[in-house]
C-alpha cells in the first residue's frame, strides 16, 4: 500500500509541476471583447433631408420649378432649425452639407435656372447628405482666415455662419469698455454686418463683425 501511494505521488508531482510551469510560460488567452459599436454618423440621421431633396429632384426633373423651389424652401427651413445642434455635433461635416444646400438654393432660385446646374447641385447635395464628412471638391484650401486677428472661417476655410459671428460680436460688446471715439464705428459695423447677414452673405458679414470685435478689444 505504501509502495502504491509512493508510486502515485511520484507520478502526480511531476505532472503538477509540469502543468504549473506550462501555465506560467504560456501566454494568457485574450478574453474576447465585445465588438465596438459602429461609429455614429457625424450628423446623425439625415433621412428627412434626403427625402426632401429627393422630392426637389423629382419636381426639377419634371421641369416643375415653382414646386421644386417651394420644396427646397422646406429643406432650407428644416436645416436652419437644426443648424445649431448640427454644428455642435460636427462643424466640418455640417459645413459640407450647408455649402451644398446653399449651392442648390442658388441654382434653383436663379432668375433663369439652368436645368443642368440644378441637377448637378442636387446630386452633390445628396452625396453630402450620404457622407457629410467626405471630401468636397467645392471646399476652399483648408486654411483658416482671420480678419483683424479674429478667425472668420472654419478649419476648411469656409466662412462661419454670420449668426455665430454676430453672437460673438454681441458677447464682446456686452463685456467691452468701448472708447467713446470708437462707439459710432462699432455701431456702424454691427449695422453693416447685420445687413449682410440678412442677405445671406456670410463672408462680408463676418468681416464687419470681426472688425468690430477687434475694435472693441483695443
Amino acid at each position: 500500500m505504501r509502495n502504491f501511494l509512493l508510486s502515485t505521488v511520484l507520478i502526480i508531482v511531476p505532472v503538477v509541476v509540469f502543468a504549473a510551469g506550462y501555465a506560467a510560460l504560456t501566454p494568457a488567452t485574450a478574453t474576447p471583447q465585445a465588438a465596438s459599436a459602429q461609429a455614429a454618423p457625424p450628423l446623425g440621421d439625415m433621412s428627412a433631408f434626403v427625402a426632401i431633396t429627393s422630392d426637389v429632384q423629382k419636381r426639377a426633373s419634371q421641369n416643375d420649378l415653382p414646386n421644386a423651389q417651394a420644396r427646397i424652401t422646406d429643406l432650407e427651413t428644416a436645416w436652419d432649425e437644426q443648424a445649431k445642434a448640427l454644428r455642435q455635433a460636427n462643424a466640418a461635416a455640417w459645413g459640407n452639407v450647408d455649402e451644398a444646400i446653399d449651392n442648390a438654393l442658388s441654382a434653383i432660385r436663379a432668375k433663369t435656372p439652368d436645368p443642368a446646374k440644378v441637377d448637378q447641385t442636387l446630386t452633390i447635395l445628396q452625396e453630402k447628405l450620404a457622407n457629410p464628412s467626405g471630401s468636397d471638391a467645392m471646399k476652399k484650401n483648408g486654411t483658416q482666415v482671420t480678419v483683424a486677428g479674429i478667425v472668420t472661417t472654419d478649419a476648411n476655410g469656409r466662412a462661419l455662419p454670420c449668426e455665430v459671428m454676430l453672437d460673438q460680436f454681441r458677447t464682446a460688446r456686452a463685456a467691452a469698455h468701448i472708447l467713446p471715439a470708437n462707439v459710432d464705428r462699432v455701431d456702424t459695423l454691427e449695422v453693416k454686418g447685420t445687413e449682410r447677414c440678412n442677405a445671406d452673405d456670410d463672408t462680408r458679414a463676418d468681416d464687419f463683425f470681426a472688425q468690430g470685435i477687434a475694435l472693441m478689444s483695443n
